[in-house]
């Protein structure tokens, strides 16, 4: 078995542009194991499926202690690096996001996500500062992946949005983030713009309307995760399943679930 340390090197090192570690985000331990099953290298939650999943709202609406009591059985159940999101950190000021990083610390994650909400830039580098302090103050070099929500502000790639993104990402990696997240379904020449420009490791989404993984690691990520995405699939079949049980008393299943009862028990297990 692996130390927490020893985790969290590793995970640092899969950071690799053109050959990224790629993530299926999770949010409870049953799609923790799938994903495993499936070949994960490292685990990672999204903050939206893990708010639903404890019948809250994404958006910083679950509470610290809340994402803990979510996090902490996921985190049990793997055995590779395991990286959480803390949404905006589950508080107001850099020390309440250093407490936050710190009880995460303490279920062993490699990584957290903190997402900037275009918070005033002076602010959230403040805030990853603390993170990264918390951190150093634990011995551990927690990889901080600082998420940029200059999706906010439009279609990627204008220069507004480019100017933005940019000095973002310039001061996070000054207060010491790890890496960057910068959301939207962005082009390959514009991810290789931003690989050029950046001089940390860049996290990209993939998901309805984004290149596929192969594009988008040709254009240089270091990382690839699907957020929300799989979750909102999850959720969606069982809305959908619902509306047929529901509505046209004819309605049939024409094809079964790709995972059936055994297999999905089988993945599960302890």
């Amino acid at each position: 078995m692996s130390t927490h340390l020893e985790r969290t090197r590793t995970f640092t090192a899969m950071h690799v542009p053109g050959a990224p570690v790629v993530l299926p985000n999770v949010w409870d331990v049953a799609s923790a194991r799938i994903v495993l099953s499936s070949g994960a290298r490292a685990i990672a939650t999204t903050s939206a499926g893990v708010a639903w999943s404890r019948g809250r709202r994404d958006g910083n609406d679950l509470t610290r202690d809340g994402a803990l009591d979510a996090v902490r059985p996921i985190a049990a159940a793997v055995d590779v690096p395991f990286t959480a999101d803390i949404e905006r950190g589950y508080g107001e000021t850099p020390g309440a996001v250093a407490s936050t990083v710190s009880a995460f610390l303490e279920l062993g994650v490699s990584g957290v996500n903190i997402e900037d909400s275009l918070r005033p830039v002076a602010e959230q580098a403040d805030r990853i500062r603390a993170a990264r302090q918390a951190a150093d103050d634990a011995g551990v070099p927690l990889f901080v992946n600082a998420r940029i929500d200059t999706h906010l502000l439009g279609v990627p790639g204008s220069d507004a949005w480019v100017e933005e993104t940019l000095s973002r990402a310039t001061a996070y990696a000054r207060a010491g983030a790890s890496g960057v997240f910068v959301l939207g379904a962005l082009s390959a020449a514009t991810i290789s713009m931003l690989v050029d420009a950046i001089e940390l490791p860049l996290n990209v989404a993939f998901g309805p309307g984004t290149l596929s993984v192969g594009d988008l690691a040709r254009a240089g990520a270091s990382r690839v995760s699907a957020g929300s995405a799989i979750a909102e699939a999850a959720y969606s079949v069982a809305g959908d399943w619902a509306a047929q049980m529901f509505g046209e008393q004819g309605a049939v299943v024409s094809a079964p679930p790709t995972l059936g009862w055994a297999a999905i028990n089988e993945v599960v297990r302890d």
